[in-house]
């Protein structure tokens, strides 16, 4: 069980990286800095404003789901 919970910890960590890196990517009501940097990764990505803003939605969504139900399972291994 002890390998099990080391993964479940590394994918975490993999989680929690990605969700905060797609929500800082996010361009707000003010897109000061972050809208620069948005700017950028459209370039970079061949995409603009909704296609590119919708990835990011997707990301944070699944991102989010992803680290609620590996939390869940963490706590679950831990009180057996």
């Amino acid at each position: 069980m002890g390998v099990l919970v080391i993964f479940l910890k590394v994918v975490q960590v993999v989680t929690s990286i990605i969700l905060i890196g797609s929500i800082l990517m996010q361009s707000g009501k003010n897109a000061g800095l972050s809208g620069s940097i948005a700017g950028g990764a459209e370039q970079m990505w061949g995409t603009k404003g909704r296609g590119y803003e919708g990835m990011l939605s997707k990301v944070t969504s699944i991102g989010a789901a992803l680290f609620i139900i590996n939390a869940i399972a963490l706590v679950a291994i831990q009180r057996l």
